[in-house]
């Protein structure tokens, strides 16, 4: 029983230590945030290129968009001044859910410059 008694206490004196677990686990954590970061900002700047790729793209887009609610507006005040031709175009436009808008076009609509 005395030698029993000897080996518990001797394993208690030697108890492990806490500091090597606990450094793995710090380490591991600083080396997935440090490449959690990388790869964001890895992902922000691929997203900044498309963004900055496709800017010409909504521009033309805005442009031709004013373009064609210009042209509207013009058939829609010559079927208004009693153009047969016109009244036939904006009839069928009304047909397939076309509206134009006679007036400004809303502040959001508009083409940005």
């Amino acid at each position: 029983m005395a030698e029993t008694f000897r080996r518990d206490s001797q394993s208690q004196e030697g108890g492990r230590s806490y500091f090597i677990p606990l450094f793995l686990i710090a380490i591991a954590l600083v080396i997935w945030t440090g490449f959690q970061t990388t790869q964001l900002l890895r992902e922000r700047k691929y997203l900044n290129a498309v963004l900055n790729d496709q800017t010409p793209t909504v521009e033309q887009s805005e442009k031709l968009r004013a373009q064609l609610d210009s042209i509207a507006k013009g058939t829609l005040q010559l079927a208004n001044q009693g153009n047969s031709s016109a009244k036939i175009i904006v009839e069928e436009l009304r047909k397939r859910g076309v509206t134009i808008n006679p007036g400004d076009s809303p502040k959001g609509d508009s083409p940005k410059k």
